[in-house]
Protein backbone atom coordinates (compact mmCIF):
# COMPACT_ATOMS: atom_id res chain seq x y z
CA UNK A 1 0.00 0.00 0.00
CA UNK A 2 1.37 3.42 -0.85
CA UNK A 3 1.52 6.49 1.39
CA UNK A 4 -1.50 8.20 -0.21
CA UNK A 5 -3.68 5.16 0.44
CA UNK A 6 -2.51 4.83 4.05
CA UNK A 7 -2.94 8.52 4.86
CA UNK A 8 -6.31 8.71 3.10
CA UNK A 9 -7.61 5.66 4.93
CA UNK A 10 -6.39 6.69 8.38
CA UNK A 11 -7.68 10.24 7.99
CA UNK A 12 -11.04 8.97 6.78
CA UNK A 13 -11.28 6.63 9.80
CA UNK A 14 -10.39 9.51 12.12
CA UNK A 15 -12.79 11.92 10.45
CA UNK A 16 -10.10 14.49 9.73
CA UNK A 17 -9.31 16.35 6.55
CA UNK A 18 -6.16 15.74 4.58
CA UNK A 19 -4.30 17.72 1.96
CA UNK A 20 -1.74 16.28 -0.43
CA UNK A 21 1.00 18.45 -1.91
CA UNK A 22 3.28 17.50 -4.78
CA UNK A 23 6.66 18.75 -3.56
CA UNK A 24 8.05 18.54 -7.10
CA UNK A 25 5.63 21.27 -8.21
CA UNK A 26 7.15 23.91 -5.91
CA UNK A 27 10.88 24.68 -6.09
CA UNK A 28 11.13 25.60 -2.39
CA UNK A 29 9.34 22.45 -1.25
CA UNK A 30 11.36 20.34 -3.66
CA UNK A 31 14.61 21.75 -2.26
CA UNK A 32 13.51 21.09 1.31
CA UNK A 33 11.73 17.73 1.04
CA UNK A 34 12.65 15.90 -2.18
CA UNK A 35 14.96 13.50 -0.31
CA UNK A 36 12.31 12.84 2.35
CA UNK A 37 9.25 11.85 0.29
CA UNK A 38 6.82 10.87 1.48
CA UNK A 39 6.82 13.37 4.31
CA UNK A 40 3.78 13.67 6.55
CA UNK A 41 2.70 16.49 8.82
CA UNK A 42 0.14 16.46 11.63
CA UNK A 43 -1.10 19.81 12.87
CA UNK A 44 1.73 21.59 11.06
CA UNK A 45 4.46 19.48 12.68
CA UNK A 46 6.52 16.98 10.72
CA UNK A 47 5.31 13.55 11.72
CA UNK A 48 7.31 11.14 9.55
CA UNK A 49 9.54 10.83 6.51
CA UNK A 50 10.16 8.03 4.00
CA UNK A 51 7.52 5.69 5.44
CA UNK A 52 3.96 6.13 6.68
CA UNK A 53 3.08 3.87 9.59
CA UNK A 54 -0.71 3.69 9.93
CA UNK A 55 -0.60 2.89 13.66
CA UNK A 56 1.71 5.81 14.43
CA UNK A 57 -0.38 8.16 12.29
CA UNK A 58 -3.59 7.09 14.09
CA UNK A 59 -1.90 7.80 17.45
CA UNK A 60 -0.68 11.21 16.29
CA UNK A 61 -4.14 12.17 15.05
CA UNK A 62 -5.72 11.05 18.33
CA UNK A 63 -3.25 12.99 20.49
CA UNK A 64 -4.33 16.36 21.86
CA UNK A 65 -3.14 19.42 19.98
CA UNK A 66 0.15 20.69 21.31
Amino acid sequence: MDAVEIVSGVCHEAGVSVAFVDVDSDPALKAEFSDHVPVTFVDGQRHAIWHVDATALRAALAAPFS
